[in-house]
């Protein structure tokens, strides 16, 4: 438009009714030094509008209808001296924090920045805006990886600096261990434990061995052990068939320096059993044989005590304490009006302690502990909804429900609520566990799908002032 000015200095462009100012407007005039652009019904400015002016000293955009400038529009005004951006009234939302920071960074005089929005800011300037940091965040679940598998459960764990995820696949009969790939920054297939419908892989790490639990449907259950000089998981034991028949949980705890885990078991025949660490192997510790057809475990700390939690198809949850005096699970109580209960998970936030209750009919329950017992907090519709996990990132609390109907979602914890609100939508075919990773300063999710393929989501944040 000007390329035949190059010499112009200056340039007036008032009372004219522009709206717009695109990227590269002036392009040609190396050596404009003073624009006034005032009095229009300029709305919109494009990121690279004023590129190319690095003779510019002063630029008046005064009197027109600008509430927001793009990221960084002044970087190649390498010579400005004087900005008037009188006139204008500006949102000082997170779209204006880039322009608050150059504010205060930049030799330029100028003019007051007031704003029209939001309410608490009318009529002040964005100079004296105070918060922008915990506004202009928010977080995102994006698909990082997808795995060509089914699978029904994941579980993760450390290993000489490394990260891995151990994966439960039925319908393959195995249990895929994967570690995270630095490079590649993906994960890949590190080793393969073989079985016949595995229902649980479960990482056990005993000063620096790395065991794994094999739950299977038949032939009984297995525990393997990482041999360095194979460099891959060879069996290490049996567990006896006549105890699990048909496992559906495995869970991992530590009493008194002590190591634990429990085979939660949904047949009749079955008995949910803990086994103890021996410093050789681990041999069946306590039946807890007079619960039948448990679907979920949780070992838990309540007021500084051991517990465990198990989940029935057959009647509420029952909570179970450990006597220190005959070191086993005694029953305690139970959660009452909590009938047919899938799974049962605890969580921390700001120091309370709380449980996430699935259930596939009716409505899944959010319930923290009051010091005498556990009462609800918020009900979630969940048909069809066979996991309920919570996981954090920092700050940020979630609760991930899947649906075998519809798509799944992800709740965010509110504080100032109090309350989990929907906060994203995911589609996975009838996921059966959501397992939180975290490698790298990076983290993610894995969503393990019955029927298609197991998905790998990444947590990210997101700048909204960018």
């Amino acid at each position: 438009m000007f390329s035949h000015l190059p010499s112009l200095q200056l340039l007036l462009l008032n009372s004219n009714s522009f709206t717009v100012i695109r990227d590269d407007a002036f392009a040609g005039l190396f050596h404009l030094e003073y624009l006034f652009i005032e009095g229009n019904k300029i709305e919109t400015i494009s990121r690279n509008a004023f590129r190319g002016l690095r003779d510019l000293t002063h630029l008046s955009l005064a009197n027109n209808h600008i509430k927001a400038l793009p990221r960084d529009v002044f970087s190649d005004l390498d010579s400005l001296i004087e900005l008037d951006l009188r006139g204008n009234k500006f949102e000082c939302d997170c779209k204006a924090k880039w322009l608050y920071l150059w504010l205060k960074m930049t030799n330029s005089t100028v003019s007051d920045v007031l704003c029209i929005s939001p309410p608490e800011y009318q009529e002040k300037k964005l100079n004296d805006v105070t918060s922008f940091d915990y506004e202009c965040t928010t977080t995102d679940f994006v698909v990082h990886q997808t795995l060509p598998y089914q699978s029904v459960s994941v579980d993760t764990f450390n290993s000489k600096n490394d990260v891995y995820v151990a994966i439960a696949q039925p319908s393959m009969e195995n249990c895929m261990v994967l570690e995270w790939d630095h490079i590649e920054m993906n994960f890949r297939s590190y080793d393969n434990i073989t079985g016949q419908s595995i229902v649980g892989c479960k990482a056990i790490l005993i000063d620096d061995q790395v065991f794994v639990v094999v739950a299977q449907l038949f032939g009984g259950s297995h525990i393997y052990k990482y041999d360095e000089s194979w460099t891959k998981f060879v069996k290490f034991q049996d567990i006896e068939v006549s105890r699990i028949s048909k496992p559906n949980d495995i869970e991992l705890f530590q009493i008194d320096d002590e190591m634990f885990f429990i085979i939660a078991d949904s047949s009749k025949a079955g008995l949910s059993t803990v086994y103890k660490w021996n410093s050789k192997g681990f041999y069946s510790y306590q039946s807890l044989h007079e619960w039948f057809r448990d679907t979920d475990a949780e070992f838990l700390d309540i007021d500084g005590k051991s517990h465990l939690i198990l989940s029935s198809r057959s009647q509420v949850p029952i909570i179970l304490q450990w006597n220190k005096s005959s070191k086993k699970f005694v029953p305690h109580g139970d959660i009452p009006n909590m009938e047919d209960v899938l799974a049962v998970k605890s969580f921390r936030m700001q120091n309370a302690l709380y449980l996430s209750l699935t259930r596939f009919i009716g409505d899944s329950r959010v319930m923290r502990w009051n010091s005498k017992q556990f009462v609800e907090v918020q009900a979630l519709p969940s048909r069809g909804a066979m996991t309920l996990q919570p996981f954090s990132f920092k700050d940020n609390h979630y609760l991930a429900l899947g649906s075998d109907y519809t798509f799944s979602q992800i709740y965010q914890w509110d504080k100032e609520k109090q309350l989990f609100k929907k906060f994203k939508e995911i589609y996975v075919q009838a996921p059966r566990s959501f397992t939180a990773v975290s490698t790298d300063r990076r983290d993610f999710f894995f969503a393990s799908s019955f029927k298609g393929k197991t998905k790998i989501f990444e947590h990210i944040i997101v700048d909204l002032s960018l």
